[in-house]
């Protein structure tokens, strides 16, 4: 029985280390999306953190409009590091050996 423990300690470690290292992946990364014909630039990180933010000067004047593109841009920027999210963490499921937590492999 010990030895089982010990075996899911080392296992639970791994996992521990693939989460650190896709976490550093992910900041790594980064996601542009433009809007209003690229009047606003917005780009995150894969954490999800806006990194870089533009906005095109004749906006400034036009605020209904602003705010518009300015959730646009976020929101679909928010998609696309959502997207990435699920694929890393699909990856690092993958990555465990034959061990599927959600079902057997066929």
């Amino acid at each position: 029985m010990l030895g089982n423990l010990g075996d899911m300690s080392k296992m639970l470690e791994g996992m521990q280390e693939n989460a650190a290292k896709l976490q550093d992946e992910l900041a790594s990364k980064s996601f542009t999306v433009k809007s209003g014909g690229g009047m606003i630039e917005l780009s995150m990180n894969g954490k999800g953190e806006v990194i870089d933010l533009n906005i095109d000067d004749a906006l400034l004047d036009d605020k209904d409009s602003l705010q518009i593109l300015l959730i646009g841009a976020i929101n679909d920027a928010n998609k696309m590091v959502q997207q990435n999210q699920q694929q890393s963490a699909m990856g690092m499921l993958g990555g465990l050996g034959g061990m599927n937590p959600f079902g057997g492999n066929k």
